[in-house]
C-alpha cells in the first residue's frame, strides 16, 4: 500500500521517504549518539523495551548489543526492513495496542512535540497502555533553543553537515521546521511540524495522560524519565 506524506511534512533526496518526511537512506547513514548510554543509565539491565518510532534501528541495535530485549515499532515498512535482531511491528504509534506490557517504553526522536496535540496525546496513552507495573517511560524532548537559534548548522565528525535552515510559525503554537543533511555524495531535506513545549507545558501534557516526571536524565533536560502518577 502506498504511503502518503502527511500534510505539512515533506522530504527530498535519494531513496524512500516516509509519511513524516524522513528519508530512509539518510537515517541508515546517521551514527548513533549518546542515546543508548542515557537509556542504559536509567533502566534495569536486561529490561524488556518497547521502542516507539524506531526508524532504521540506530538505537535498537545499540540496545540489543547491551543485552536488552527490544520490540521496535515504526509506521514505515522501509525503515523496519533495516532493523535486525529485534521483534518489529509496523503501525502508527498513537494507535498501537499490543495487549502486553514492557519494563520500559521509549519515545525518542522528539515525537512528543507532534504538531497535532491529539497525536501527542495518543502517543502518551500508548506509552501508559504498554507500561508494566514499576516500569518507566523515557522521552526525548527538544532543547530549549531549538526553535529560536536559527539558522544553525553542525558538522558531524562522521563527515556530514546538519542544518536547521528555518523555523516558521504556522498557527496554533506550531512551527514548520526545515532541515538539511549534506553528505559529500548526496543531500536530503526534511520539513516537519513541531510544537515547542516549555518544561511546564511538557509536564502538563504528561499529567493529562497520567504520567509525571521522575527525573531529568541530562543537564539540558532533553532526556526525561517519566512514571505513572500514583492514584490514591
Amino acid at each position: 500500500m502506498e504511503q502518503r506524506t502527511r500534510a505539512g511534512y515533506a522530504g527530498t533526496g535519494p531513496g524512500a521517504i516516509t509519511p513524516d518526511g524522513c528519508a530512509v537512506e539518510l537515517y541508515a547513514r546517521l551514527p548513533v549518539g549518546s542515546e543508548p548510554d542515557v537509556i542504559v543509565g536509567a533502566v534495569p539491565a536486561g529490561a524488556r523495551i518497547l521502542e516507539l518510532g524506531c526508524g532504521v534501528g540506530r538505537i535498537t541495535h545499540a540496545l540489543l548489543e547491551r543485552g536488552f530485549e527490544v520490540t521496535a515499532v515504526d509506521e514505515s515498512p522501509e525503515m523496519l526492513e533495516r532493523v535486525s535482531g529485534a521483534r518489529t511491528i509496523c503501525g502508527r504509534v498513537e494507535r498501537l495496542d499490543l495487549g502486553e506490557t514492557f519494563d520500559v517504553v521509549l519515545l525518542a526522536s522528539f515525537l512528543v512535540h507532534a504538531g497535532d496535540p491529539e497525536v501527542r496525546r495518543g502517543m502518551l496513552r500508548t506509552c501508559v497502555r504498554h507500561l508494566a507495573e514499576g516500569g518507566c517511560v523515557l522521552i526525548q524532548r527538544e532543547g530549549a533553543d531549538y526553535h529560536t537559534n536559527v539558522p544553525r548548522e553542525r558538522v558531524d565528525p562522521a563527515g556530514f553537515t546538519v542544518r536547521i535552515v528555518s523555523v516558521e510559525p504556522v498557527g496554533d503554537g506550531v512551527d514548520s521546521v526545515h532541515a538539511e543533511y549534506e553528505f559529500p555524495d548526496a543531500t536530503w531535506t526534511q520539513t516537519f511540524r513541531s510544537r515547542p513545549l516549555t518544561p511546564e507545558q511538557f509536564e502538563t501534557a504528561l499529567a493529562e495522560e497520567g504520567l509525571r516526571v521522575d527525573r531529568y536524565l541530562t543537564e539540558d533536560g532533553i532526556w526525561v524519565r517519566a512514571v505513572p502518577v500514583l492514584r490514591p
